[in-house]
């Protein structure tokens, strides 16, 4: 099945008004955020490997072209869209680098009909893996080496799909395991998981319950201890490992209540009975601020296993996204909009350091003494110029710019993101096309 139909339809109604029309020049569209969500101070890039899987499939089979003929499309538009497939150039910052607002996370220059035509489908990748991986990298400063965090989210996504991005943001970020046991194959995650409710209920007591399990799975057991009363959850427990004789990885999970106390507790209650080695998991509508707020107050919890909210990003679950024409067959345009205003022409950021501001700049200017640019053309002719980058690579890449990023921009509270500044050069060229915009439309003083 070819992928032409995923998009919106005034993506093809134009694009079919191109091709009819002969405007097949190249046209160059850049995608950026225009401003950051309340409390971030960055974002995180992602959606690149997905978004160019997207432009190496789009293609209109016969299906797709049989049901635009019955909504408007005629013979010659069929005809077009038969034909036509990703054949352009990408520009993008690549997955795991942080980014700030109105950089380009991708531009595309292809021809017109072909590069607008893919505006929904990368829009919908890079924004929502972006906002994700944010998200999720978030949980991993506020945890900050205290305790690790695991990926619960597939049950509450928006979607299979979206779960599987959910738990690859996860690991990007820094996640060690995931609940997904699809997206653990898929991207060589660890699967991790425990045990429901629903389980301990339907054995006669607890402690049938955490026996017939401890003998199912012996070597990665724990117990989700509050189904009833957590502090004799907690007692069972060490009864059912004693008597057992369970000395490999085990551990217990907290899933309501008081989580402070209940894991302050359980963790006297496991040392005094010699069993320093037990985990706890804590669990329950989590985000970054409940992650902060229990460890920070000395909550002695191991892990973390977030899910919905991080899962859907709910605090910020939408980007103010945008994919905007610069630039047509060599001529630099804008869109002169009360506050959506865009900058013509093709372009490049250039980073020295993340302590010191980015540069956006055209794209052809050279590069400032110390900085580097940020995109590199990763598609070439509709092919890619270089084999998609190991899940590991991208986390090591984020890694690598947290621990350069400055503590203003990665705090979870009032954060101060780090300004972009304007080269003199886009500068002087969005004032020419504005200007000439203007005179263009201007009435006519004769």
């Amino acid at each position: 099945m070819g992928q032409g139909l995923v998009t919106d339809l005034y993506e093809l109604t134009m694009a079919a008004s191109y091709l009819l029309r002969g405007m097949t020049e190249p046209a160059t569209f850049s995608l950026f955020v225009r401003r950051l969500p309340p409390e971030r101070g960055f974002l995180v890039a992602a959606g690149l490997d997905d978004a160019l899987r997207r432009l190496e499939e789009l293609s209109f089979d016969d299906s797709d072209l049989e049901y635009l003929s019955d909504h408007g499309f005629d013979a010659n538009a069929l005809e077009a869209f038969r034909e036509l497939r990703f054949d352009g150039d990408v520009w993008a910052i690549p997955e795991g680098h942080v980014v700030f607002p109105n950089e380009p996370l991708l531009e595309i220059t292809a021809p017109l009909p072909v590069a607008q035509l893919v505006e929904t489908v990368v829009l919908n990748q890079i924004t929502y893996q972006t906002a994700l991986t944010t998200k999720a990298t978030r949980c991993v400063l506020a945890a900050a080496g205290r305790a690790a965090l695991v990926d619960f989210s597939l049950r509450r996504t928006h979607g299979i799909e979206a779960g599987m991005s959910a738990a690859r943001a996860a690991a990007v970020a820094g996640f060690s395991g995931t609940s997904n046991v699809e997206a653990a194959r898929r991207f060589g995650i660890e699967p991790v998981g425990t045990m429901a409710h629903s389980y301990i209920e339907t054995f006669s007591d607890e402690r049938d319950a955490f026996m017939a399990f401890a003998r199912d799975f012996p070597d990665r057991t724990t117990f989700l201890v509050d189904t009833y009363d957590t502090e004799r959850g907690i007692q069972t427990v060490l009864d059912v490992a004693d008597e057992m004789h369970l000395h490999g990885p085990l551990g217990i999970r907290l899933d309501s209540g008081d989580l402070l106390a209940l894991s302050i507790r359980a963790r006297n209650m496991l040392d005094q009975a010699g069993r320093p080695e037990v985990t706890i998991v804590a669990s329950g509508g989590l985000d970054e601020l409940d992650v902060e707020r229990l460890l920070d107050a000395g909550a002695p919890i191991d892990v973390f296993g977030v899910g919905t909210r991080v899962g859907v990003s709910a605090d910020a679950p939408a980007l103010d996204s945008a994919y905007k024409l610069v630039e047509y067959d060599g001529r630099p345009v804008m869109k002169l909009s009360p506050g959506k205003e865009s900058r013509p022409g093709p372009k490049q950021v250039y980073r020295s350091s993340l302590a010191q501001p980015d540069l956006l700049a055209t794209r052809s200017e050279a590069t400032p003494a110390g900085s580097k640019p940020l995109l590199s053309q990763v598609m070439r002719g509709g092919e890619r110029t270089a084999p998609p980058p190991s899940l590991a690579s991208v986390h090591e890449r984020l890694s690598q710019d947290l621990a350069a990023l400055t503590d203003q921009a990665k705090r979870l509270h009032s954060p101060e993101p780090t300004p972009v500044e304007i080269s003199p050069a886009l500068e002087a060229v969005t004032s020419a096309v504005r200007a000439d915009i203007r005179a263009a439309s201007a009435p006519d003083s004769g």
